[in-house]
């Protein structure tokens, strides 16, 4: 079975809007090499990004929603976890990863950066992902870029 993964949402936009770290990181998930998971919650900030700071017509919205929950599997969280104090809207991630019971956030986010991990959780940059795709000794010490 594969890993658990979450993706956040600045992962997901560099991978719609880009090609490179977090798109390799897309087309992991896509391959099936690890299960990506995500709440309605990140559906919404998604969605939002796309439409209003990149100007995504609705069709485009929806074709790139359609496409992450293609690829991924729902799960519902309660938005009672608080964790990341500088920024909690990043507490929507972790509590996915929680409920989902995944091992590894991927982020470029520096407030879930500077945690490194929760609980069994690690929060991994796309290089360092990329890295335990390839060698998953390599984490440990990826995580740490």
């Amino acid at each position: 079975m594969a890993e658990k993964v979450v993706f956040d949402t600045n992962i997901r936009l560099a991978a719609v809007l880009w090609r490179g770290a977090a798109y390799k990181c897309w087309l992991a998930a896509r391959a099936g090499l690890v299960e990506l998971v995500y709440c309605r919650e990140m559906i919404a900030e998604f969605s939002e990004q796309l439409s209003v700071t990149f100007g995504f017509s609705v069709d485009q919205v929806r074709a790139a929603v359609h496409e992450f929950r293609r690829f991924g599997q729902e799960v519902a969280i309660t938005g009672t976890l608080h964790v990341v104090a500088s920024d909690p809207d990043d507490d929507i991630f972790i509590e996915c990863a929680l409920v989902a019971g995944a091992s590894m956030i991927v982020s470029g986010d520096r407030h879930l950066l500077a945690l490194s991990g929760y609980q069994n959780i690690r929060i991994l940059t796309p290089g360092a992902f990329l890295a335990w795709l390839r060698d998953p000794a390599s984490a440990g010490e990826a995580r740490q870029e």
